[in-house]
């Protein structure tokens, strides 16, 4: 009975959401980071052409000699991490977020935040952005647990913050949050609730970058967990979401990450949760105007375990994915990478590999989260075993070499 009433307020909160679609703004093309050309010309072609075979296996090339930066996020003392977000500064330098405390969703999770120095390659001591108390005075509600911090610029050049905030339940009872700061993430403005739906405000969340549009609007890739597990792509105007579209369906893909290739066209990779008789492979969905509408299409054959992935196309239009490559568990890391005129992906790190251990010896890699401070380099964080986040700085000369190292192979 429970689900019936559940799935009837689900369908009249649908039908009234699609009833509010009319009065909303003009829906506007993607904005792009860097001036990438042509990124996504193979697959252009190959639409046309229908002569590109799938990716069936990633074979490792060579190891690139380049050195890497490795290093950690700052010890808070709490005994389990996770979720990492990271964004550039606009002095060069990194801004971390990530959340910290006994446990997943325990009421003494806090949001935390560190800054990493280029120059020093030191990240600054760790302050405290949100905890459960002050989420209650900012948002004027009971809330039971915080998560998944994500950073995103809004086209004013202020840095907004959101994050998932649950009152009641699991992470299916989740709301989305944000709030603004001025100075680069030392202050904070009073956090607000997004209404991602007029009836039932419940079950979204938020994990993947946000994009732009060109009407300086943002794109927040979000993803819902209770009845179904699907994305949805919220087109947010400052603290207010003013429109939706669904990314997919179902109950087999969510944390969507976006690919732009366009003012129009877009892919989005998923995270999949599907049944155990189901291939363990990365949901695809497109779009051909800018978001508005969303196809499933052809699953990515690369390996995942229902677990996150991270995406980042740097400014020559080389795209990146760190991800677990395998269909169960989270022992291995790796990053892959795809030439602007090639379909191939494949693997030029791998960042953590238990395979050799003992099945309870395996540890956990995982929530991978990308970016680029000047489109040519990398910054990855991730979770090391829900203890600690390890940051990996890539340098503009560690791509170059991997790309040379991919065009001999």
């Amino acid at each position: 009975m429970s689900r019936v009433i559940a799935f009837c307020f689900l369908l009249l909160a649908s039908v009234l959401g699609y009833l509010h679609i009319d009065s909303l703004p003009v829906w506007a093309p993607f904005a792009s980071d860097y001036p990438v050309n042509n990124a996504n010309q193979f697959e252009a072609a190959s639409e046309v052409t229908g002569n590109v075979k799938p990716v069936k296996s990633l074979k490792p090339i060579q190891p690139v000699q380049p050195n890497l930066l490795i290093d950690w996020l700052p010890d808070t003392g709490a005994p389990s991490v996770h979720a990492a977000s990271l964004i550039a500064l606009k002095n060069g330098a990194v801004r971390a977020f990530w959340f910290a405390g006994s446990r997943e969703g325990a009421p003494d999770v806090v949001i935390n935040t560190s800054v990493f120095d280029p120059r020093a390659s030191r990240w600054s001591a760790p302050t405290v952005v949100m905890d459960r108390v002050s989420a209650e005075k900012g948002l004027s509600r009971y809330i039971a647990k915080l998560g998944n911090p994500v950073p995103a610029r809004i086209a004013d050049g202020r840095m907004q913050l959101f994050f998932v905030t649950v009152s009641i339940g699991g992470w299916a009872g989740s709301s989305i949050s944000s709030m603004i700061s001025d100075d680069e993430g030392l202050t904070w403005d009073r956090p607000q609730r997004l209404i991602s739906s007029p009836l039932i405000n419940l079950s979204t969340l938020v994990k993947s970058p946000a994009m732009a549009f060109v009407d300086g609007r943002l794109g927040l890739p979000a993803y819902h967990e209770w009845i179904g597990r699907f994305g949805e792509l919220l087109r947010i105007d400052a603290s207010q979401v003013i429109d939706k579209r669904r990314m997919s369906s179902g109950r087999s893909a969510i944390q969507p990450v976006v690919f732009t290739d366009g003012p129009q066209v877009a892919k989005a990779f998923f995270r999949q949760t599907r049944p155990s008789s189901q291939p363990k492979q990365i949901p695809v969905s497109e779009t051909k105007d800018a978001g508005r509408s969303w196809t499933v299409t052809k699953d990515l054959e690369i390996p995942n375990p229902n677990s996150a992935l991270a995406a980042l196309t740097l400014a020559n239009g080389t795209r990146l994915m760190v991800l677990n490559n395998i269909e169960a568990a989270r022992y291995r890391l790796v990053m892959v990478m795809r030439e602007p005129s090639s379909p191939q992906w494949q693997v030029v790190q791998v960042l953590e590999d238990d395979a050799s251990l003992l099945n309870d010896q395996h540890r956990e890699f995982s929530y991978p989260y990308l970016i680029s401070a000047n489109g040519d380099d990398a910054h990855l964080a991730y979770t090391w075993n829900r203890a600690k986040i390890k940051h990996v700085y890539f340098p503009a000369a560690w791509f170059k070499h991997a790309l040379s190292s991919m065009k001999e192979k």
